[in-house]
């Protein structure tokens, strides 16, 4: 008797004309556990994906509460471990990691209670970290482009103008470049 050569899985076609099309309940699960997977969501980038698929929005919103009832999806989870993450690695200010989570459609009390881990010393601290990273890069340059590009990377990372001018200031008095402590006739108003 003579074997005809298997292949291995097959198709994807052949295999997906031989198992029965999932219902949208079935879909909408197993869309949401693949996304879950690879990294953590919040609950309307899962809404949105579901959309995406079209499925049917009472059927979205039933496995979207089954998945926050067993503790799969957690916006407050995810916003607090966000702030962290996104604070400590890249060092955004409270506002930055505010405006991110609101883009990610994460409830604006949660964004709040998430944002409010972070205290006003701790954020300082950090823009005080990145200035210093960045001094040396400017080294050479006149005073005020100095000042205009450390504060403004502080700005671009959402610090506000008064700090970020403080901490910038600060660092250049600490390093000793002359007439760190003067006013800058273009400055922003400080706090």
């Amino acid at each position: 008797m003579e074997r005809t050569p298997h292949k291995r899985g097959g198709s994807s076609e052949s295999r997906a004309s031989r198992e029965p099309p999932l219902d949208p309940g079935e879909q909408a699960r197993a869309l949401c556990l693949r996304l879950l997977t690879g990294t953590p969501r919040t609950r309307r980038q899962l809404a949105d994906a579901m959309r995406k698929r079209e499925i049917p929005d009472d059927i979205a919103e039933q496995v979207l509460e089954r998945f926050e009832d067993v503790g799969l999806i957690d916006d407050q989870a995810f916003a607090n471990a966000w702030v962290e993450s996104r604070h400590r690695g890249r060092g955004l200010a409270r506002s930055a990691l505010a405006r991110e989570l609101r883009h990610r459609g994460v409830d604006t009390e949660l964004v709040t209670g998430a944002v409010e881990l972070l205290d006003s010393e701790q954020e300082e601290e950090t823009a005080r970290q990145l200035v210093r990273r960045r001094l040396p890069s400017t080294r050479g340059l006149d005073r005020d482009r100095r000042i205009r590009r450390l504060a403004g990377m502080l700005a671009r990372k959402g610090y506000p103008e008064g700090m970020s001018l403080r901490v910038v200031r600060d660092a250049l008095a600490a390093e000793g470049d002359s007439g760190a402590d003067e006013e800058e006739p273009w400055a922003w108003q400080s706090e």
